[in-house]
């Protein structure tokens, strides 16, 4: 068994997983060794380390190289920390390959793909399109192969998901010379979709019996970054984020979908330098704009403060109108999953979407909603409600085990 790790790098952080694999494995097969989350790098750095049965470890404890995080940790250092506690280990030490998420693979790069100078340098240039993680998502990948020349880095897209969509769902209504230069409809978060779509069959079969199949299914991926996607039988047909990540529903500091002509207002008549603008739409919008206390839900809903209700309130307004745009492209709807950090543990947030979707025929059981069940339609809604925990991680490390053994 070879072992992979998986990079998920962030502005201020890393996640990272570790798992055991084998030839021809499927996603669920992967061995979960370890999970971990350096946060706060660079500033107030802090290590969260997890085994393979989701029990919390004491980093303190795990070994020298993780005993001691600095508070000024940054990206680098905590690599070389996490590369020097797996190899101190004789049954981690054999790392076969490293996994990255890379937000953006642009038009060209649509499946994993082993990272060299070149890729890179590609990657690279798609920093515009994904200013907030690109950079992030790439730095490691140099850092690595400083540290680690040799050791094989495969690259994992959240856009390659969705690059079988209809052109009619990518296309922007502008002049044709635009969209053959690339500007298209690219979606992301298409390595939590992906782990949605092939999780989601296993899910409704035992509770509906038989061959129970997804058919049209809308997945709200719904945290500090958010999206939907509509699914027909397995691929993505439409989706809320288009040429960039700032596009589609409210975020927790991001604008999501605006009047372009305010943009324009924005720059004209208020003077904003495009810096600024930018800004605004991806840092200081969202449910930290319109509640001016904080772009995060938990923090929202523990107040009583009339702004944070009108945050949520648009929040989830603009999710229930996506959906019912989503369902059109479907042509109806069969299931809708919530998935992610709003998405798994905000269940006044699941009961005022799901209330808005009664038109649909979706019908919420309460209780089940409040226990954060997997199941949470109630026997007279005429479409499956759930509730599903994504993992990124092992769909990365599932595709890198598939570019190592291949």
């Amino acid at each position: 068994m070879r072992e992979i790790l998986v990079i998920n790098s962030g502005s201020s952080s890393i996640k990272f997983a570790l798992f055991g694999a084998v030839p021809e494995a499927e996603p669920k097969d992967l061995q979960l060794r370890y999970r971990g989350h350096f946060a706060g790098l660079g500033s107030q750095a802090r290590l969260s380390l997890k085994d393979g049965e989701g029990g919390s470890l004491d980093p303190g404890l795990a070994g020298p190289a993780l005993s001691d995080v600095p508070a000024d940790l940054d990206h680098d250092g905590a690599l070389s920390k996490l590369l020097a506690w797996i190899e101190a280990h004789p049954n981690l030490g054999d790392i076969g390959a490293v996994g990255h998420r890379i937000v953006h693979g642009g038009s060209d790069h649509v499946e994993p793909i082993r990272l060299d100078t070149g890729v890179l340098d590609a990657l690279e240039a798609l920093v515009p399109l994904a200013p907030l993680h690109q950079p992030y998502g790439l730095a490691p990948v140099r850092a690595l192969a400083a540290l680690r020349p040799d050791l094989p880095q495969v690259a994992c897209f959240d856009t390659a998901f969705h690059a079988e969509q209809p052109s009619v769902a990518r296309t922007f209504p502008l002049p044709r010379r635009y969209r053959d230069a690339g500007v298209i409809r690219y979606g992301f978060h298409g390595l939590s979709y992906d782990y949605i779509n092939r999780t989601l069959n296993d899910r409704i079969q035992p509770t509906h019996g038989g061959e129970a199949k997804a058919g049209r299914v809308i997945v709200a991926h719904l945290g500090n970054g958010a999206s939907l996607c509509a699914i027909r039988d397995g691929k993505s047909i439409a989706s809320t984020m288009g040429f960039t990540a700032v596009e589609g529903l409210m975020m927790g500091t991001r604008s999501g979908s605006l009047d372009p002509g305010l943009v324009l207002h924005l720059i004209r008549q208020e003077g904003m330098a495009a810096e600024a603008v930018e800004r605004l739409l991806y840092k200081e919008s969202g449910l930290l704009g319109v509640s001016g206390i904080s772009g995060d839900m938990r923090e929202l809903l523990q107040s009583d403060a009339p702004e944070a209700a009108e945050a949520i309130e648009l929040f989830v307004y603009r999710i229930v109108s996506e959906i019912g745009s989503l369902a059109a492209a479907l042509g109806g709807l069969d299931h809708l999953v919530f998935t992610a950090g709003i998405g798994e543990r905000a269940a006044p947030v699941r009961a005022a979407v799901v209330e808005g979707c009664e038109w649909l025929g979706a019908v919420l059981d309460s209780a089940s909603n409040q226990a954060d069940a997997t199941s949470i339609a109630a026997v007279n809604s005429r479409m499956g409600l759930w509730v599903i925990p994504t993992d990124e991680e092992r769909m990365i490390g599932w595709y890198t085990a598939a570019e190592l053994f291949r």
